[in-house]
Order: C-alpha cells, then sequence, then structure tokens
C-alpha cells in the first residue's frame, strides 16, 4: 500500500517529529492562526524538528485515508436523509376504513354452563315380577302416561279377587250382626226380655265386622294399585336412554337399578355461572323483566338457541368467587344436549342510538384511547376518544366521535397526524370517503 505513495522530503518530516517531540516542553509559542488538521499535514510548520522516516509515511497515508472516508460517510448520510425526509412528506400509505355507525348496542354478560335436562327420571318397578312387555325404544320420545312396560300381572289379578271375596264374606256377617242388634235392642226397649249387657256386646260385634269390612276394602285398593303397577308408564315427557333391562327377566321394586332412564330435553335447562360482582347488576335488571339468554357452542361461534333466565341460586360459592343461575330454554329443534358445555350470554340491556366503530379501529397510547380519522383531503388526524363499551368486536364511542367519519381499521402502525392516505376502492368505505373528499374541497 506504501510503496506507490509520493515521496516527502526527509527535511519535512523531521521538522514535523521535532515538533511532536517538544510539545511536552513549556516554552512559549508564538501565536498562529487556527489551521485544520488536513492543512498541518499538506502545510507542516518549519520548526526545524524533524519525524522519524519510518513514521512518516504510514502516518501521512492513513491520516489521509480517514479524511476522504470520514467526508464520504457524512455525504453521504446527509444525502439519504434529505431523502427520507423527501419521501415521507409525499408517502401515501394504503390502509382498511369504516365509517362510525349509530345504532343499538347490547350490553351481554359471558358465562360458562352446562346444559341439563330440565326432568331426569329413573324408572323402577314397584312390585316384583317377570317383566313381559317392553313397548319403546332406545331412544324413542315418549309422551306423559305412555305404556312402556308390562309386568307380569296375573299373581295381583289373583290376590285382587281373594281381597274381593273377603270382603263379601265379612260384609255378609256385618249385616248379621246389624239385624242382631236391632233384634236385642227392639226386646229390651219393649219386654226387657234382652239385657242392656247383651245389646251393647252385640253393638261391639256389629262394630268390630264394619272394620273388618273396611279393611278388606283397602285390601282391595292395595291389589288393584299392585295391578296398576304392573303397567308401567312413562312419569314425564322426554326422550328414553338405553334399554337396562330385558323381557323376560325378574324384576324387584328393591333392585338398585333403574329399568330406563326419561331426561325432558323440551324444554331443557342451562346451569351457568358469572362472577359475583355481577349479581347485584342482574338481580336489578330481573326486578320486572325477563332477561334473555343465548346458548352458544363449545367455540363460541354457532348460536344454538335462545331463552330466558329463570333464577339465581341462594348462595354463592366462596372457593371460585360465583354464584350458580339456572335458564331455560325452549329447545325445539334438539340443539341442546344433557352435560352439553355451552357458552351463555345473558342479555342485560340494549344501550340506544350508539355511536359504534369496529374493536380494532381503537388505539391505545398514554393519553388514552384514540382512533385516525380520515378527513375529507385525505389525510388522517388522530382523534382522542372515550369508550363507553366494549362487546365482541365492537366499540361504543362515549365522546370525541360522530357517526358517519370514516376510521381506520387496518395500518395504523404506519400513520400519524397528517400521513395522507389511500382506501382501496372494494372497502365498503371507499365511497363514502370520496364523496367527503370532493364535498370538502373548496
Amino acid at each position: 500500500m506504501f510503496n506507490n505513495m509520493p515521496t516527502i522530503p526527509v527535511s519535512f518530516s523531521r521538522s514535523f517529529a521535532g515538533n511532536l517531540t517538544d510539545e511536552r516542553k513549556p516554552a512559549a509559542q508564538p501565536a498562529a492562526s487556527p489551521q485544520s488538521a488536513s492543512s498541518l499535514l499538506l502545510h507542516p510548520p518549519a520548526t526545524g524538528r524533524r519525524l522519524p522516516a519510518i513514521l512518516s509515511l504510514p502516518f501521512l497515508g492513513l491520516s489521509l485515508t480517514l479524511l476522504v472516508s470520514a467526508s464520504w460517510l457524512g455525504c453521504a448520510s446527509a444525502d439519504s436523509k434529505a431523502a427520507a425526509s423527501r419521501g415521507a412528506g409525499t408517502q401515501v400509505v394504503p390502509v382498511s376504513v369504516v365509517s362510525a355507525q349509530t345504532r343499538d348496542m347490547p350490553v351481554y354478560l359471558p358465562g360458562l354452563g352446562s346444559v341439563t335436562a330440565y326432568y331426569t327420571d329413573s324408572v323402577k318397578s314397584r312390585v316384583d315380577g317377570q317383566l313381559m312387555q317392553v313397548n319403546f325404544k332406545e331412544g324413542q320420545s315418549v309422551k306423559e302416561g305412555e305404556l312402556l312396560a308390562v309386568i307380569d300381572p296375573r299373581p295381583y289379578q289373583v290376590a285382587l279377587e281373594q281381597a274381593q271375596a273377603t270382603l263379601f264374606k265379612d260384609q255378609a256377617s256385618l249385616r248379621d250382626a246389624k239385624l242382631n242388634y236391632d233384634r236385642y235392642k227392639g226386646l229390651l226397649e219393649d219386654s226387657g226380655a234382652m239385657s242392656q249387657q247383651q245389646v251393647d256386646t252385640q253393638l261391639a260385634t256389629s262394630d268390630q265386622l264394619d272394620g273388618t269390612v273396611r279393611t278388606d276394602q283397602a285390601a282391595i285398593d292395595n291389589a288393584k294399585l299392585n295391578l296398576l303397577y304392573c303397567h308401567i308408564t312413562a312419569p314425564v315427557s322426554g326422550r328414553v336412554g338405553l334399554r337396562l333391562v330385558d323381557p323376560g327377566n325378574i324384576v324387584h321394586a328393591t333392585d338398585t337399578n333403574a329399568m330406563l332412564v326419561i331426561t325432558q330435553l323440551q324444554p331443557i335447562a342451562v346451569i351457568f355461572t358469572l362472577p359475583e360482582d355481577n349479581l347485584p347488576t342482574v338481580a336489578q335488571h330481573m326486578r320486572g323483566n325477563t332477561l334473555v339468554a343465548e346458548a352458544y357452542s363449545r367455540d363460541n361461534q354457532t348460536k344454538l338457541a335462545t331463552g330466558k333466565l329463570l333464577t339465581i341460586d341462594n348462595q354463592i360459592d366462596q372457593t371460585t368467587g360465583t354464584d350458580r343461575l339456572k335458564a331455560v330454554f325452549d329447545n325445539k329443534d334438539n340443539a341442546l344436549w344433557p352435560n352439553q358445555f355451552v357458552n351463555i350470554r345473558l342479555l342485560l340491556e340494549v344501550r340506544k342510538n350508539s355511536t359504534v366503530i369496529p374493536t380494532a379501529a381503537v388505539q391505545r397510547g398514554p393519553q388514552g384511547s384514540y382512533v385516525f380519522v380520515v378527513k375529507s383531503d385525505k389525510t388522517v388526524e388522530v382523534r382522542p376518544i372515550t369508550i363507553a363499551l366494549s362487546q365482541d368486536n365492537a366499540s361504543a364511542v362515549g365522546s370525541g366521535l360522530s357517526a358517519g367519519e370514516i376510521v381506520v381499521t387496518d395500518g395504523q402502525d404506519k400513520l400519524q397526524a397528517g400521513t395522507k392516505v389511500e382506501i382501496p376502492t372494494n372497502n365498503p368505505s371507499a365511497k363514502a370517503a370520496t364523496q367527503a373528499s370532493g364535498t370538502g374541497a373548496p
């Protein structure tokens, strides 16, 4: 590198080295006009001091190289800043926009719930006997009072006939006792042929036979009831589950397992939870009003059914800080099934004529919430706003924005106050923004 550099006179190098070497001496130097480093290198002062020849050439070449590089970098940096400044002033940012709308804003409380049958009945036999008939199919929908199964009724039919025969015999004895009582009483009153003791004894015998007749009637009623229990009917309307016993088996009234289970699906209930802090608000809105409850799928995307809030549980779970609420759904299309997990949205109220924008348009900074509003000249303005309510993907603006104004919903990261924007033609609000630009121009 240094072989091709120009040759510098040795006297100059030694003189410059002497100057550097004697700088530590406190001798007074004559005042000189300020000079740049480059002029010192090119025109060193003639002081008679000399620099060693071995250091003169590399030092001079390195200094010249650094000076040229620094000068070139400074010019390039200035040019790039100027170009960036000019580009920023003319840059057009493509954005997505939407118009602020005036509409009703519903207020929901979300909760997690589980579907439960309105009624669940485990049907068991109330008498002992052989199962003769099964008149239902698994999964069948049955009506209240519909015949489901028949237990062999013959033993209970025989018992009924025996009770009826006993009653007939005891009724005859009762009639005879009453006739004897009437005779004894007449003889006592007319001639005194019968004693008062005999009359009283006959009256007691008649009353005993009357009690026996009543016992026989109760036995008949019991036999009829057992005969009725041989015909098992549906206690409620609902859907039959899987059959748990087959025809021909002997069933007992003391069996632990049920013969079948019926769940009422129409209507059906949902038990869900809400934080205890929301209970006063819910209770307040329940006074004189029926609150609407909406059931959504597990992913909270599909609406399954719409029902009404039935009641609030009477105590709060201290371990979770929540309370249970029960909602009832008609479930005409059987969209809800027992033990199904659902998301519940409880509608508290509807705020009328709210200014609504997408939540994606709302930005947050140290000073609070704000939006980028597209003005008539296609530039954006930073507008501070207050959010009154956020629900799902929509936000109701309390103040700072009017209906019909255009706000940016996508591309805010490239914007600042005064940035010019471009709205795609396929954007639904592009036409409104264009009309605003045309009417706003002088």
